[in-house]
């Protein structure tokens, strides 16, 4: 694959920008990438340039550009079926799927109430607890419920969700950088200690944590 450009925002705290990033890089893609700082005057001028929809992330191909993370990792799957982006039994790829998805259209309390920004980085220790609302504590809820029901049906094989790394995967790890970023309290909210080790898992993880460490340069 030649001529890949990904755009993207400022790694301390760009989550949409932080999943196509760790899918491409999971398929060894060879990639340049251009970091648009956010919030800045010149910020939404900069983004037209290359995204057609005025967001980060934007994967251009060959001057052609892919916007929207979840059509970027989709490209990529396509492009490198061997990189296992998906997981192989049908059962488990369509749940795949659904929880992606889902990731990618819902959690509104989460997105709002745990928002990342200059005040609250995605990289680095955590920050101050959060109390959560009850609409917090519902998607907390249902995003523990689902991570114990995965791991438990398909995350035989390895310490992810379906065993293996996936684009659910991805997904999720902004995800778990939000908790621990606002201490939320998955036991509280269901967790046997399978969720909280997940969540530690993709913390932990050596795409996730060369990212880490350029969002921390940024931020000085």
């Amino acid at each position: 694959m030649q001529g890949l450009k990904l755009v993207i925002g400022d790694k301390a705290f760009s989550t949409w920008s932080l999943r196509p990033w760790l899918v491409l890089k999971h398929c060894d893609a060879v990639f340049d990438e251009q970091v648009i700082y956010l919030d800045q005057p010149t910020t939404a001028a900069e983004i037209a340039e290359h995204s057609p929809a005025g967001k980060v992330p934007v994967l251009i191909v060959d001057g052609a550009a892919i916007w929207d993370s979840l059509a970027i990792s989709l490209w990529c799957a396509e492009h490198w079926p061997r990189a296992g982006l998906w997981p192989e039994d049908a059962e488990a790829r369509a749940r795949a799927y659904s929880v992606t998805c889902e990731m990618h259209s819902a959690f509104g309390a989460l997105r709002t109430e745990c928002a990342m920004g200059p005040n609250h980085l995605m990289v680095g220790p955590p920050g101050s607890p959060l109390t959560p609302s009850e609409a917090l504590s519902k998607d907390l809820r249902r995003l523990v419920g689902m991570w114990l029901e995965c791991r438990q049906d398909w995350g035989g094989d390895g310490p992810y969700l379906f065993g293996r790394w996936s684009i659910a995967d991805a997904f999720f790890t902004p995800v778990a950088a939000r908790i621990r970023h606002y201490q939320l309290d998955l036991i509280a909210h269901g967790d046997d200690g399978t969720a909280q080790a997940y969540c530690a898992t993709l913390l932990s993880q050596e795409d996730f944590l060369e990212w880490e460490a350029a969002g921390l340069a940024e931020v000085g």
